[in-house]
């Protein structure tokens, strides 16, 4: 087996514990240590996170796009931004999975030739809408200010 197949295999074994390595009997519903790890407050979270990192550096090095690398990017902070919600956290968790997803971005890359590309156009387009998001906030803070003063 390549040092490339290896890595796969390593990604995929990862991916799979972290997002689908457990079934709730009597359903089709998969979990990993994921939703798990959540329970643990800040610690869990931190934990899971440095996994889904880990798991997006070792794809890079096997050879991802940067336009893949950036969806995945996007993928684990999806999944964060989710998680962040008291108690609900759990259930994104469960079904978005974030790193099954990042998984099945490289083999698409890898198999089908998609994602290709620096991303640059997705970089741009998120830079636009947090620029719009940071003017819709300060335009909001100055009219409280304004009618405050």
């Amino acid at each position: 087996m390549s040092k490339k197949e290896q890595s796969l295999e390593r990604i995929r074994v990862f991916a799979d514990l972290m997002d689908s390595r457990f079934r709730i009997p009597g359903t089709k519903i998969r979990f990993g240590l994921d939703p798990i790890l959540s329970l643990l407050p800040v610690a869990g979270s931190t934990l899971s996170y440095l996994i889904s990192a880990y798991l997006v550096i070792e794809m890079v090095i096997a050879g991802a796009s940067g336009k893949v690398a950036i969806k995945m990017i996007l993928n684990i902070l999806l999944d964060a931004i989710l998680g962040l919600i008291p108690f609900i956290g759990i259930i994104p968790d469960i079904f978005y999975r974030a790193n099954n997803r990042n998984f099945r971005l490289l083999e698409e890359h890898y198999a089908q030739g998609k994602h290709k590309g620096s991303g640059i156009g997705i970089i741009i387009a998120i830079l636009v809408v947090l620029l719009v998001f940071v003017g819709l906030i300060a335009y909001g803070i100055a009219r409280l200010f304004q009618s405050i003063f």
